[in-house]
């Protein structure tokens, strides 16, 4: 029963393509709506909006962290991946293709990155190790060994595994947004026409 169609890549990765791609997607079309409709300048003040949503995001952290008691954790966590979702959208909207500094680029692609990593973490790890645990389950009750069950499970066992890995770049890539999106900032505000 290793056919593609019970496959933890089918079931987990191709979904969490799914909503990465939808992301791209959605920037590319709101980027080209604000051209069509000759509304480019709302795009240069999408990165304030697109920032505090994902400022506000960072209260699930506090609560995993038990800095804030109050609330499901669950419930943060939805919230979390809804409000970066939509920051993240509304900051690459805001960036277009209009980069003429090295530091925006960086600080998109580091941003990208995080968001890929985060949701390799949340929306592939812990469902992918739930989807392990139930089809090696599975095979026990039909009897198989140990031995014949590790065998079985031996691709997604590895994709999981590789998968785990996430948080290993997922902090660090966040703090390199956080470092390059002040500096961006920074440098905005030290080079704007204040006059």
């Amino acid at each position: 029963m290793t056919t593609m169609e019970s496959s933890l890549l089918r079931k987990e990765v191709v979904p969490f393509l799914m909503m990465f791609a939808s992301l791209v997607v959605a920037a590319i079309l709101g980027d080209w709506l604000l051209h069509a409709l000759g509304m480019v300048w709302i795009g240069r003040w999408l990165g304030i909006p697109g920032t505090l949503l994902i400022l506000l995001s960072l209260l699930y952290s506090l609560r995993k962290r038990k800095i804030i008691t109050a609330g499901n954790p669950r419930t943060y966590l939805r919230i979390h991946e809804a409000l970066t979702w939509q920051g993240t959208l509304l900051i690459i909207v805001h960036a277009g293709v209009h980069f003429n500094a090295v530091l925006p680029w960086l600080a998109m692609v580091a941003m990208l990155v995080t968001f890929a990593s985060g949701l390799t973490g949340q929306y592939l790890f812990d469902r992918g190790r739930h989807y392990l645990a139930e089809k090696s389950d599975g095979y026990g009750k039909r009897g198989l060994s140990p031995r014949e069950i590790e065998r079985e499970i031996f691709w997604d066992a590895t994709t999981l595994e590789t998968m785990s890995k996430w948080r290993k770049v997922h902090f660090p890539i966040t703090l390199a947004v956080v470092i390059l999106t002040l500096g961006h900032v920074i440098t905005i505000l030290m080079f704007w026409n204040w006059s």
